[in-house]
């Protein structure tokens, strides 16, 4: 239990301490078989031992650099019971490194089927510091996630303002009293903030807000969101390969800090464009673990310029 003395240590205290030490990226392992050199694919013996094997590599290559870790499970759940293996292996591989993994499985289910999801992702197996959660069926998909953190530390980040272009069919809704469907949900994840705050500050669960803005007027929006959730942290996914950048993921950061940026693809797939003039069979695990370094270096040092 993550105690000091008679006191909580909690995990978005956790992170925000790592952003101040090492910088605002999260390095996502949405890792595709597809995304690991051929080299390394070919001699592995399955899918999912390659898998597990290039998620080793870039956590050794990045864990003193990164904020932290998170984990889409869709990307091993398609691989099947070894996926499921790996996945469960690259959890307790980030955390026996000392860094904070966040597992992105989006749950969103009430009663006692989400005292059971929280269960098995913040016990066992699949156990993980942060996981994503849906708040769609009401806050009693949110509340049998609470006792974890007030007990053993841990987090949440629900999804609030998403950056894909399906959020505008659900999210962007109207209220009959003013706002959007987002502001209720950011309204309810404020009051529970409020109760619930950290040493910095912060709720013991933050939101998900996605990173590009595509326009003045959406900059904006993120601006004032930024400004009336003050006590909540942001997981801000959408940077890179799906287009957000810089300037845009620095919009929704709070004095420095009071978020992580997401960037899976273009750090797993970063070996690609430093590869372009070598013989596939040429790039090693060591190449590619090398060249998402620079990826995440490049990419921290870019958010930090925005600021």
């Amino acid at each position: 239990m993550p105690l000091k003395g008679d006191k909580m240590i909690y995990n978005m205290d956790k992170l925000y301490e790592a952003v101040a030490q090492r910088g605002h990226v999260c390095v996502g392992l949405d890792t595709a078989p597809e995304y690991i050199p051929p080299r390394e694919r070919k001699k592995a013996a399955s899918a999912a031992t390659a898998v597990l094997d290039y998620n080793k590599a870039l956590i050794e290559a990045t864990a003193d650099l990164a904020a932290c870790f998170k984990v889409q499970i869709a990307c091993y759940e398609e691989l099947g019971l070894r996926g499921l293996e790996a996945y469960a292996e690259t959890l307790r591989f980030i955390r026996g490194r000392g860094c904070l993994v966040i597992a992105d499985i989006k749950r969103g289910d009430i009663a006692d089927t989400a005292a059971r999801y929280a269960r098995a992702h913040f016990e066992g197996d699949f156990e993980a510091d942060f996981v994503t959660l849906s708040p769609y069926m009401g806050m009693d998909a949110i509340d049998p996630w609470l006792d974890y953190a007030e007990t053993r530390g841990k987090g949440a980040f629900v999804l609030l303002r998403t950056s894909n272009p399906g959020m505008r069919d659900f999210e962007y809704r109207e209220l009959r009293g003013g706002g959007r469907l987002y502001d209720a949900v950011g309204d309810k994840l404020s009051e529970l903030a409020e109760s619930r705050r950290g040493k910095y500050g912060y709720g013991l669960f933050g939101a998900v807000v996605g990173a590009e803005s595509k326009s003045e007027t959406e900059r904006d929006e993120v601006r004032a969101l930024r400004r009336q959730r003050d006590s909540l942290f942001f997981l801000i996914p959408g940077y890179g390969a799906q287009g957000g950048a810089a300037d845009d993921a620095a919009l929704l950061l709070r004095e420095g800090n009071g978020g992580v940026v997401n960037a899976s693809r273009s750090i797993l797939k970063a070996w690609m464009a430093a590869a372009a003039d070598k013989p596939e069979d040429a790039v090693d695990i060591s190449f590619a673990a090398e060249a998402a370094r620079r990826e995440l270096i490049k990419m921290r040092d870019a958010i930090r310029a925005a600021l």
